[in-house]
């Protein structure tokens, strides 16, 4: 399929999850003036032809509501939200439309580098599509040489500007996290694996933050109090999908988490720098204080 057929079907997506109800014309005037279209409408035979193949392709269903002035809608909208994958390749794909058909904007948008994203990724990919075992050669932080070994490649995720590879170790038979820009070769071996229908991605990092899937950390009810722009921040953005407000006032507002409180965690609470503090576990409060009288040790040398 040609990408700019690929990129037209979700512009076709995005416009309408975007407008809800939104009338033919409407969209066909939408399309005239987003630079895909060369200034022309939109055909209905070619609309018509597009909400087939976005449904074929995404398993989304584009509708039409007659009682509401002939308003097309995503059915079960909800459904495509909660389906973080496919939301963020339309999301994506949607800004690259817009970049190619106009490069005018080429030059005012950035994006964050990902360092780790284009060396082994397709390769990773491939591996994953055919099932077949890794060879990597991995060098993590803090090691003095690197190592050679083989993954079974369950999963690919990123978090932080990296991207990581979630696989079973074939030597140990231990679920372990990879990042990529630790990797310094990879072979696709003829090996095959099945992905044991008890792994879950989800429950693999239930109540995590970030990346580190520690067993080592139960659950925890946390509680923190947010001042200032962390009020803001930490609403507009959670920490956690767990997060919920407890009560609020005209100075803080009150988060609850059930999570596994890790290093990343506590790093994501670092963040907000004197702008929270931690209302409960109080394990947990004494670690922040003990971190800040670290930091303060290293000025008053």
């Amino acid at each position: 399929m040609a990408a700019n057929k690929f990129g037209r079907y979700v512009w076709l997506v995005d416009l309408i999850k975007c407008h809800p109800y939104i009338t033919f014309k409407e969209i066909s005037d939408k399309w005239e003036n987003s630079g895909l279209g060369d200034g022309k409408p939109l055909p209905w035979k070619t609309f018509m032809n597009y909400k087939e193949a976005v449904q074929t392709i995404f398993d989304i269903i584009i509708s039409c509501d007659a009682k509401r002035g002939y308003g097309y809608y995503i059915e079960d909208a909800d459904r495509l939200e909660g389906n973080a994958f496919r939301a963020w390749l339309i999301d994506s794909y949607a800004t690259l439309n817009q970049l190619q058909a106009d490069r005018r904007l080429e030059k005012r948008i950035s994006f964050e580098k990902i360092p780790s994203v284009g060396k082994f990724l397709q390769t990773l990919l491939q591996a994953m599509r055919q099932s077949c075992v890794l060879e990597i050669t991995h060098q993590g932080f803090g090691k003095s040489h690197a190592s050679t070994f083989q993954v079974e490649p369950f999963h690919l995720k990123v978090y932080n500007r990296r991207w990581y590879l979630i696989g079973r170790s074939v030597y140990s038979d231990d679920i372990r996290t990879y990042a990529l820009d630790r990797i310094q070769n990879v072979v696709i071996t003829d090996i095959k694996f099945e992905i044991p229908n008890t792994f879950n991605i989800d429950k693999y990092f239930e109540g995590c933050v970030g990346i580190i899937a520690d067993a080592e950390y139960d659950i925890e009810h946390v509680i923190i109090k947010a001042y200032a722009w962390a009020r803001q921040y930490l609403s507009t953005l959670p920490i956690h999908e767990s997060q919920r407000v407890l009560s609020s006032d005209d100075e803080s507002i009150t988060f609850e988490f059930n999570v596994r409180p890790n290093y990343d965690f506590v790093q994501m609470l670092l963040q907000q720098t004197d702008q929270i503090e931690i209302i409960e576990p109080q394990w947990l409060k004494d670690g922040i204080c003990h971190i800040a009288e670290n930091i303060i040790s290293y000025y008053k040398k």
